[in-house]
């Protein structure tokens, strides 16, 4: 169990930390609305507070799945997801259910907030009491984005 902590930190420290604004650089036409530096990390850590209580739903084959069946949640979109045909449904399909999304800028930093150690393209967070107030504050602030036209 050490030995695998030990990995993890010397693993964290061999990969550096791309800034906010490189990660931007990497970004596709339809990522809107993007969510800002601050939102990014809090939406970051509701889906990690969401993984540990099993209150998500990772990859564009389960979001949809989930978004037809009627569940609520916040949809998160990586923002550096190529090609954009596999995810540029998903907005439609939220605006057609008024559900709040909103795009991070990046698909690796996703997947490893959801605690995946691959890249994750879309995740569906769900409302739970655990961390009701860090959700309702995320839900708050993406609705609050100015959408695209």
């Amino acid at each position: 169990m050490a030995r695998e902590k030990a990995a993890e930190a010397a693993e964290a420290e061999a990969t550096p930390e791309r800034s906010y604004r490189e990660l931007l650089g990497h970004l596709n036409p339809i990522a809107q609305p993007l969510a800002s530096r601050k939102l990014t990390r809090k939406l970051h850590k509701c889906i990690r507070k969401a993984a540990k209580q099993k209150q998500i739903r990772r990859g564009v084959k389960e979001v949809q799945k989930f978004i037809n069946k009627g569940e609520k949640g916040i949809i998160v979109l990586a923002g550096d997801t190529l090609p954009i045909e596999v995810y540029c449904h998903i907005p439609i399909m939220c605006e057609d259910r008024n559900l709040p999304y909103a795009y991070v800028p990046s698909k690796s930093d996703l997947g490893a907030a959801g605690g995946s150690k691959r890249p994750t393209c879309v995740i569906m967070v769900k409302p739970h009491e655990e961390y009701q107030e860090a959700y309702d504050e995320c839900v708050e602030e993406v609705v609050a984005l100015p959408v695209p036209l």
